[in-house]
């Protein structure tokens, strides 16, 4: 038919190479309009990669006590570092399926006990060394043993042994069943980095196998970045060159921005999104995922090791306000569990939350108190918007006898002086990829960022049981009994999920974005390409 062009990317093959002129003139002889070859010719040339150019993303995270150690990701500028210099051995996919990446396939016991993972063959480390089942293992055993500090000790924890199984394959046997075992292999906290000949991991350097090699770390101020020519996949790691910038002032970020000092940037304001949206050569994206802001009590230190106390705190929250008043409508409402509407398992038949400062004055007199003085500690360094979060908190929370004073906390050094440290304070967690993640490395028994220390055994109990169950129905029926434990007796408060809302100049480019983490989960530098000029 005269005038239709069923793939107009077949104009703009890697061989030929045709500018946005080349490619409208070739329309146009089809029979299209200029206006309509003009179109046809942005889309076209926006889905289709191009390579070179030089990406400057500016990043709401960063400290200076930030290191490369896998087992100390801390934030959000460490994560996309990882992925941009190395490779997980599998990659949760933009639909949010997994595929193969350094492994290039998997197969497991009929009891999700003993996984093997074959892999890649060919790929070279940066410094021209090849990938060996040793690699693997010793990014693997970096995590494991008594003394690990590693926030992926918990995951790790159900390895009884991990060996070469031949020259390429690794066999990982558990305690018992998982059958999310290779998701969580996706993620930051397993990059392959090379092991030395004692069996250690050599990370210090940045020596990874990914589409760049690092060029320099500057612990909160920036890290920088050059193509790597040998990177195994052709279609990913376009730019030629890139840099994180930690700006963790949301202002200064839309600034550098919008007068084209960076090229994107993570966390946009909400409440200037809409005019955000309406600044010439500037793109906003929004994705409806997992991420999720909440405000950790410690379970292990009174007042809150006292359920009524917790309980009343909760009831204490206007979520819908906070909602609107924070993230502008840019979420949903949260429910005191980390399980969203995106995940599988979760559980809609839970009743929701609500404010009741009657009931939670109520609470308040089961523990013995007429009303509770307590302190929360804030930064913007947890999520945008932070601290107000807090002064909402404090004014909802005042009507049912709870009087909260806001510390508002330094942003650098927040996650390792403040996080963990002081008995209450707000957090962030961004969308693990599944419930079983989520559930093991925040909320188990002894996990490292297990943040509100709690220790359910029933709840522990059912996370063991989950993990090995293969029957969906059972399965999800675990997960939802947990949901409700954590909902009930947990230290955690979820008051929302948030949207994850971020811009990019309208040279910038990528496909459908993930809701796995933030950012296209935090794979941009590998993903994203400038568009043909």
């Amino acid at each position: 038919m005269t005038g239709l062009i069923r793939n107009p990317n077949s104009f703009l093959s890697a061989d030929n190479g045709l500018t946005r002129r080349a490619f409208i003139q070739r329309a146009m002889a089809t029979g299209l309009s200029v206006s309509a070859a003009s179109a046809l010719a942005g889309r076209a040339m926006a889905a289709t990669p191009v390579k070179g150019g030089h990406l400057r993303f500016g990043i709401g995270h960063g400290s200076t006590t930030d290191v490369l150690d896998p087992g100390q990701v801390l934030n959000g500028l460490l994560s996309a570092t990882h992925y941009a210099i190395t490779n997980t051995l599998t990659e949760v996919d933009t639909d949010g399926s997994l595929v193969p990446k350094l492994a290039i396939e998997w197969d497991a016991t009929p009891d999700a006990r003993i996984w093997t993972f074959k892999l890649r063959p060919g790929i070279e480390f940066h410094n021209g060394k090849t990938l060996s089942v040793e690699d693997v293992i010793a990014s693997i055993n970096h995590h494991r043993g008594k003394d690990s500090t590693s926030s992926a000790a918990s995951i790790v924890a159900a390895i009884s042994s991990i060996k070469a199984d031949g020259t390429d394959r690794v066999s990982v046997e558990l305690s018992g069943g998982d059958a999310d075992f290779p998701f969580k292999l996706s993620s930051f906290n397993f990059p392959i980095y090379a092991a030395r000949e004692d069996g250690t991991l050599a990370y210090e350097d940045g020596n990874g196998v990914g589409a760049y090699k690092l060029v320099s770390f500057e612990p909160g101020v920036r890290t920088t970045f050059e193509k790597n020519p040998n990177y195994w996949n052709e279609a990913r790691g376009h730019f030629d060159s890139a840099e994180l910038l930690s700006i963790k002032d949301v202002t200064a970020r839309t600034s550098a921005l919008r007068t084209g000092a960076i090229d994107g940037m993570d966390r946009v304001e909400l409440k200037t999104a809409a005019l955000l949206k309406k600044s010439e050569g500037i793109d906003v994206h929004e994705v409806e995922g997992k991420t999720h802001y909440t405000f950790p009590m410690h379970t292990n230190t009174g007042p809150f090791d006292n359920n009524d106390v917790r309980m009343a705190v909760k009831l204490g929250l206007d979520r819908e306000a906070m909602l609107e008043t924070i993230l502008f409508g840019h979420g949903q409402i949260g429910n005191d569990h980390p399980i969203s509407s995106a995940y599988t398992y979760f559980n809609a038949d839970l009743a929701q939350r609500n404010y009741d400062p009657d009931k939670a004055r109520w609470h308040l007199s089961q523990a013995g108190l007429d009303s509770i003085d307590l302190q929360l500690s804030a930064s913007d360094a947890a999520f945008g918007g932070a601290v107000d979060a807090a002064v909402l908190y404090k004014e909802q929370a005042a009507k049912a006898g709870i009087n909260i004073t806001v510390k508002r906390e330094p942003t650098d050094g927040y996650w390792s002086d403040v996080w963990m440290a002081k008995p209450w304070c707000a957090c962030y967690w961004p969308g693990y990829a599944t419930q079983d993640s989520i559930f093991t490395q925040a909320y188990s028994k002894g996990a490292a960022w297990n943040d509100t220390f709690w220790d359910n055994e029933h709840f522990n109990s059912l996370l063991v049981q989950a993990r090995s169950e293969l029957d969906p129905k059972l399965r999800g029926e675990l997960y939802g009994e947990m949901q409700s434990l954590v909902r009930n007796d947990g230290g955690t408060v979820v008051p929302f999920f948030a949207n994850d809302v971020f811009a990019t100049s309208d040279k910038v480019a990528f496909d459908k974005a993930s809701n796995n983490y933030e950012v296209d989960g935090r794979l941009f530098l590998e993903r994203w390409w400038f568009k043909a000029t």
